[in-house]
């Protein structure tokens, strides 16, 4: 039976074997699933034990996707937009690396909660390995303005050089995006604030100036918990529609057992039933 797996640290809080299990079920394919925990130091000595015991594929979570990447034989455009990988399939080609991150955010903004993206001005928390893998996805969609606002500039910088140098983003779109500090966020209410940085794992919020929310405002979090410091932050400050990243999982899940599987899973119905299961 085909092995697949999460890998990360800490990891055993993964809705991922769950999802995956019912897209298998879904499509009636026969495979496992399952979660791996490695030391920080050992993450590449576990992803070659994990292929040669005949592992088919892996999703890497925090903190090891720009480590995933650099693993890769092959790379997809995303991935090396991104600088980091979400998902490894493993073949007698070696490793391909992809990240499927911005297409599962892009996917559950605009067909889940209806968010129209094109002509947005969007905000971008975090500048790590979160924030590096949507970046050219959220451009893609052609937003007025993409800000990358990071608690040390230079990051949010760097990511944007990055891009510029991957080649995989057009300079008349690199030109709506811009890097700065939480402290120097351009002042004025955003349709989208997503929050890419690990503070709600950590129960805190980011730094930045109350003005960024307004009724209109979506406020999206990453983490998966149907509450969290930043959705209550939100609210607080005036959104009315603050969400977190279940969906995001769920279709960037669904990315990945495109590419291992070659058949793309019902989301709706799995998204329904996690949300369900959360109640």
């Amino acid at each position: 039976m085909d092995r697949y797996a999460v890998i990360g640290q800490p990891v055993n809080h993964s809705r991922s074997p769950r999802i995956h299990a019912m897209f298998a079920a879904a499509v009636h394919h026969a495979l496992t699933y399952e979660r791996i925990e490695p030391a920080r130091d050992e993450f590449e000595a576990a992803v070659a034990l994990f292929r040669a015991q005949g592992g088919c594929g892996l999703n890497v979570t925090l903190p090891f996707k720009e480590r995933a990447y650099a693993l890769a034989d092959q790379s997809s455009t995303r991935a090396r937009a991104a600088g980091a990988a979400n998902t490894l399939m493993f073949s007698s080609k070696g490793v391909f690396a992809d990240n499927t991150d911005g297409a599962g955010l892009v996917r559950d903004l605009r067909l889940n909660l209806g968010v129209t993206l094109k002509g947005a001005r969007i905000l971008l928390l975090g500048a790590g390995g979160a924030a590096r893998g949507v970046v050219g996805p959220l451009l893609d969609q052609e937003p007025a303005l993409l800000v990358i606002a990071n608690r040390t500039a230079a990051r949010a910088l760097q990511l944007c050089e990055a891009l510029r140098a991957s080649g995989a983003i057009t300079p008349l779109w690199l030109s709506h995006c811009q890097a700065c500090g939480l402290e120097e966020i351009p002042k004025g209410v955003f349709d989208v604030v997503i929050n890419a940085t690990s503070s709600s794992l950590n129960g805190s919020v980011p730094n930045i100036p109350p003005s960024v929310f307004g009724p209109r405002t979506v406020a999206y979090d990453m983490v998966y918990a149907q509450s969290t410091p930043f959705i209550e932050m939100a609210h607080n400050l005036g959104s009315l529609r603050a969400v977190d990243g279940l969906g995001m999982l769920v279709e960037q899940a669904a990315e990945s057992f495109h590419l291992w599987r070659g058949l793309y899973p019902d989301t709706a119905a799995v998204l329904r039933q996690l949300r369900a299961e959360s109640v």
